[in-house]
């Protein structure tokens, strides 16, 4: 059985360039802001790649996730058996992350039976393209298109609220953008003169363990709306920080935390006699766990 989400993610004022700048800002200064000892991620490689045309950077991470599934998952998994590779091939306008598999000894029966894609198209458009992602008419039947507004505080968890992270509430001093008020997509559709993009996020998700697969969906279902819909709250609110940025500017940074999160790592690790440490960056993998091929799909 295969389900289908579509999130989808509409920007005014945005063109697809300047949007590009500010998500690789968000990753970044979010994974400053989470690092602290434990878990998280580990970088193998994040450099530019070229096939057969395509052109863009290539990344290949791993997670160390046990702490940050549910409960009910810790208590059953064995030990080693949350680990994750990740490898993504981001082309800018499309964006692809693949590959993602169990990588633990002691969880070799997993194997192909765990899987998450990602495939993401960035559009000038308010979110009104139809299967943007090209799937076949069998499997599009299946697909349920999910809207998210990061200026509606009703599709934000009370836990995640921060005021200063509110686009309906946020003025850009620099770009004049903000607040979003509660008609701003209307209001957008009026003004065609006015830059504007939308995210199509198609996610796959494959997990196959008996006994879990219904509890890791309604889980994956949650987890997916609540982080794409915070990461681009907060992307539309620090655009101060970033809308001055280069391209040459973000992968300076990107190296620059890279080498601070090792830094703090090691330190870590020197001062409790760790091995190995990773780092909460949970933000560059909102679907954590999943069940036997479902997909979903976001516009924002």
């Amino acid at each position: 059985m295969v389900l289908i989400n579509i999130f989808n993610f509409i920007f005014i004022f945005f063109f697809l360039n300047l949007y590009q700048v500010g998500q690789l800002f968000s990753v970044a200064e979010a994974s400053k802001n989470e690092t602290g000892g434990g878990e998280g991620i580990e970088v193998l490689k994040n450099e530019p790649y070229e096939k057969e045309g395509e052109k863009g950077q290539y990344t290949h991470k791993i997670y160390h996730l046990k702490s940050k599934v549910p409960g009910f998952v810790r208590m059953i998994a064995p030990e080693g058996a949350l680990v994750f590779h990740e490898k993504a091939w981001n082309a800018y306008p499309y964006c692809r992350t693949s590959d993602i598999t169990v990588s633990s000894p002691q969880n070799e029966y997993m194997k192909d039976d765990f899987m998450i894609k990602i495939e993401t198209w960035h559009k000038p458009d308010t979110g009104s393209l139809e299967n943007v992602h090209d799937l076949d008419p069998t499997t599009w039947k299946t697909v349920e298109v999910v809207h998210i507004d990061i200026a509606d505080r009703s599709q934000v968890e009370p836990g995640d609220y921060k005021q200063e992270e509110d686009p309906a509430i946020f003025h850009s001093e620099k770009t004049d953008r903000g607040p979003l008020g509660p008609d701003w997509k209307k209001e957008l559709l009026a003004k065609t003169d006015t830059p504007r993009m939308c995210a199509y996020k198609l996610v796959t998700v494959k997990f196959k363990w008996w006994g879990l697969q219904t509890k890791i969906e309604n889980f994956i279902h949650k987890q997916e709306k609540r982080i794409f819909t915070n990461f681009h709250r907060q992307l539309f609110c620090w655009i101060d920080s970033w809308v001055e940025l280069t391209m040459e500017d973000i992968r300076r940074m990107e190296e620059e935390t890279q080498r601070e999160l090792e830094e703090v790592r090691m330190t870590f690790a020197q001062n409790y006699g760790l091995k190995h440490v990773y780092f909460p960056q949970l933000h560059l993998f909102p679907h954590i766990l999943g069940r036997p091929p479902y997909s979903q799909q976001y516009r924002s």
